[in-house]
């Protein structure tokens, strides 16, 4: 069947366009680089949920901080099986029995043979039953020659030693304000190792949040270097990368926050970690790096991005950005 001019333009138009839409998207989103960077041993935990981000947050997908529960399952999994009745000793003894009844068939015995290799076959299988019964037996025998070891042990050790009155109850919420932000930020106690942000982490999460992605606007490489961890800065550096090698680089300015809320906070160690849900928006725009021209994003509209920021220091030190998951 023939087809018209006018079906073949239109087809050719539909391509275009679609080819056209995807280049769009992949300049809106070579900023995107998922969820990515460390928050110590709580990497492959998931959020808690806040007022601000009330979905779960992705996965880290990107981590320099190894996935010890992945690990662990992995050896789990290639643990070696346990061997039952008809494997190991057992097994060779059946063998053993089977292959000399069928040879005494083999050899002329008729029948004679046979009887006798069932009489074998009885015999053995009776010698293994007995085995079985008494491996039992002895592993039961040591399992309660081991039980009262246990029986003098308070129930409190079951927390390590920590009286479970002295926990802080979950139902007391501190509420932090920032200036400029009417939902301001909050956090809830949970365990003994949670610690405690004041109105001057909160100020200066803030201001991280402005920093990191007008460097990141800017392609400072000195100013990420500064703001963020060098794990992080090594995942920013390679979009920045990426950005050039498309000719496009990303425009971010006016960035304001809109609200926030501190999931979780916690101490390692010597470092502490913060986890702060994050809503803000900029003028978030991709341009052509040779000419200026906006290839993605409209410059006077400004963009919503809602992420979970984690912040880390040492020591005391300079909080910086350890890592970026979106909800």
């Amino acid at each position: 069947m023939m087809i018209s001019r006018s079906s073949r333009f239109a087809v050719l138009f539909a391509g275009l366009f679609l080819a056209l839409s995807m280049v769009t998207a992949d300049y809106a989103e070579a900023r995107r680089g998922g969820s990515f960077g460390s928050r110590g041993t709580r990497t492959f935990q998931s959020v808690p949920p806040t007022r601000t981000a009330p979905q779960p947050a992705a996965p880290v997908e990107r981590s320099m901080t190894p996935n010890t529960a992945t690990n662990n399952a992995a050896r789990q999994t290639q643990a070696p099986q346990r061997p039952g009745l008809f494997n190991g000793l057992g097994g060779s003894m059946m063998r053993g029995l089977l292959l000399g009844g069928l040879i005494g068939l083999l050899l002329g015995q008729g029948f004679g043979g046979l009887a006798g290799m069932l009489g074998l076959l009885l015999q053995g299988l009776l010698i293994g039953g007995a085995i079985m019964l008494a491996i039992r037996f002895f592993r039961s025998q040591s399992a309660r020659n081991q039980a009262p070891a246990m029986a003098g042990v308070p129930r409190s050790m079951g927390n390590f030693g920590r009286n479970a009155a002295a926990q802080p109850e979950s139902d007391n919420v501190s509420s932090f304000a920032i200036p400029g932000i009417g939902s301001g930020f909050r956090r809830t106690a949970q365990a003994s190792d949670e610690i405690t942000m004041t109105q001057a982490d909160l100020d200066i999460f803030q201001q991280r949040l402005t920093e990191v992605q007008e460097a990141f606007g800017r392609e400072d490489h000195a100013g990420l270097r500064r703001l963020a961890t060098p794990e992080m800065v090594s995942y920013l550096s390679e979009e920045l990368a990426d950005n050039a090698k498309k000719g496009i680089r990303n425009d971010v300015s006016n960035v304001s926050l809109l609200e926030a809320d501190i999931a979780e906070s916690w101490r390692e160690d010597d470092r502490d970690y913060a986890t702060a849900a994050l809503r803000y928006e900029s003028h978030d725009v991709m341009r052509d790096r040779a000419s200026g021209k906006i290839v993605a994003g409209e410059a006077d509209r400004p963009t919503e991005t809602t992420e979970l920021w984690t912040f880390t220091r040492q020591n005391g030190g300079d909080w910086k950005l350890a890592a970026i998951q979106q909800p």
